[in-house]
């Protein structure tokens, strides 16, 4: 039997934190595909790090983001994304005033795939 379609928000996903004071929410969470609604603060970033199966596709919803991927840095605003394949080391960051707001699309789940490097 198939689950209950339900719409799916920041009001009603599984929520989780992650890093200094960022936001996640599960708007879908399956082994082969999850998409996440993510927040960043102002001056917050996540650690360098790589996915051995995984790509990503992120999509900002409000904000700049920057990111280093493969030791080049890229700015993307609001209603644009950026593909990054497995294997690269790359990192997102928020240099802004204000929140950075964007979805991350993993194929498949990064969980349990993500590689840190350095500190």
């Amino acid at each position: 039997m198939r689950d209950t379609i339900t719409p799916l928000s920041v009001q009603n996903a599984e929520h989780y934190t992650w890093g200094n004071n960022c936001d996640g929410w599960h708007l879908l969470k399956s082994d082969s595909l999850s998409v996440i609604q993510e927040r960043m603060p102002p001056h917050t970033a996540e650690q360098l790090h790589f996915h051995q199966k995984t790509q990503q596709v992120f999509y900002i919803l409000s904000g700049i983001a920057t990111f280093l991927i493969d030791g080049q840095t890229h700015r993307v605003g609001a209603n644009e994304s950026i593909h990054i394949p497995n294997q690269i080391p790359h990192q997102i960051s928020n240099e802004q005033e204000m929140d950075l707001c964007f979805l991350v699309i993993s194929e498949p789940k990064s969980h349990g795939d993500r590689v840190n490097l350095g500190s």
